[in-house]
């Protein structure tokens, strides 16, 4: 695993590059996440692609970003990753938020985007219309949510937050800490909450995305039976749902090998 820096409007996007001799995939976290959601992921491709995640901007490594913010913001910023890599044209993959970040990317640059698959994400949010920003955020992504505005003293009583969540504790591993630890800033989360709120609005508003491979995770952010997407949702996409996965660890956990499979045959 390597980093490097991107120039973006507003400032230095970081990237996480894990080498392989493949095509490049460009994949893209959740609303609160960072790059290294992806490891698990890239450790089942085997060096047989060349995965690189951003850091999306007002998160971790990238957190720094002056703006703008929002979906047209994440799709400038993914094509600038592939001019900077030399790339034409680029194949993507989005979990959760990241999901919108890819389609609003095929939706701008068609003829930079070779295919798009989506992890538990991407499709219009079931929330009712109308809704305030942050009461949506609260509703949907919860815990997730609310640590923002905590403090913490020390990294163990960030990664103790974490592991309370059943999504998580429950399947913790080497993965799930370092993918925590990225976010600590040594007092809270590095999450810059203007973006979190520009991010969402776009989502809130955003269409179905049409014609793309979905994965849909069973379970949702707190385990619980219904996924963060109810059944009806995914089935009406066409989703191919992962068994025994939650919304984490159709990413971060055993899911990690079936998303991998998935990035491969899109390359085909």
């Amino acid at each position: 695993m390597e980093e490097f820096d991107v120039a973006v409007e507003g400032g230095l996007l970081r990237c996480v590059e894990w080498a392989g001799d493949g095509p490049a995939v460009i994949a893209a976290h959740g609303i609160t996440a960072n790059a290294l959601s992806w490891a698990a992921v890239a450790r089942a491709l085997d060096g047989g692609v060349r995965l690189i995640a951003p850091d999306l901007r007002g998160r971790a490594g990238s957190a720094g970003i002056a703006g703008p913010f929002g979906m047209a913001a994440h799709a400038a910023d993914v094509i600038a990753i592939a001019d900077h890599l030399g790339l034409e044209r680029v194949a993507l993959a989005g979990h959760s938020m990241g999901g919108f970040v890819v389609t609003e990317t095929a939706q701008r640059y068609p003829s930079r985007v070779s295919s798009v698959l989506l992890v538990d994400g991407g499709l219009p949010l079931p929330v009712p219309p109308g809704i305030d920003v942050d009461t949506a955020l609260h509703a949907t992504i919860g815990p997730a949510m609310r640590r923002l505005s905590m403090t913490f003293g020390s990294v163990d009583e960030y990664l103790d937050f974490f592991r309370a969540n059943p999504a998580l504790g429950k399947y913790w591993s080497e993965d799930v800490s370092e993918y925590v630890r990225r976010d600590f800033t040594g007092t809270g989360s590095s999450c810059v909450l203007d973006a979190i709120r520009a991010d969402a609005r776009d989502m809130l508003t955003a269409p179905a995305p049409a014609g793309f491979p979905l994965l849909g995770a069973v379970r949702g952010m707190q385990d619980e039976e219904t996924g963060m997407y109810p059944a009806a949702v995914l089935e009406a996409a066409g989703a191919e749902i992962v068994p025994d996965v939650n919304h984490y660890t159709i990413l971060l956990g055993k899911g990690a090998e079936v998303v991998a499979d998935r990035i491969r045959s899109g390359l085909e």
